[in-house]
């Protein structure tokens, strides 16, 4: 009877660890980072790519190159807004391979964007 009334103590083992809410502007803050860090990321391979690296006229573009150029294609535009004229799609490519590899890279590209603004957190 005496071991009914007792209360057990749970080992320091058992004891569930709480998880500490992160406030909503730290978490904002983090994202905003992440994403300026990413862009200039992709601006700078943007730079690197627009030289006459990937847009040779000699160069027949492939499908891998049709993916690399169309994941660095939105890192373009604030180059393009600020009025430097940069190429953002290969003329001379194999034609059907070439542009699935681009919107392909595009669409990688957006994923990873919008995943980071959009992603939140698990909740345990």
């Amino acid at each position: 009877m005496e071991e009914l009334c007792r209360m057990q103590t749970p080992e320091p083992n058992q004891i569930a660890t709480s998880s500490i809410p992160h406030p909503p502007l730290k978490e904002l803050a983090v994202k905003i980072v992440i994403l300026v860090l990413l862009g200039a990321l992709l601006g700078m391979c943007q730079g690197w790519a627009a030289t006459t690296r990937l847009y040779s006229p000699t160069r027949i573009a492939g499908f891998h190159t049709g993916v690399m150029e169309g994941a660095l294609m939105p890192a373009a535009m604030p180059s393009l807004l600020m009025g430097k004229d940069l190429p953002i799609y290969a003329p001379n490519n194999i034609g059907r391979g070439y542009k699935i590899g681009y919107l392909l890279g595009i669409n990688m590209c957006g994923t990873v964007f919008f995943g980071i603004a959009f992603w939140r957190p698990r909740k345990r």
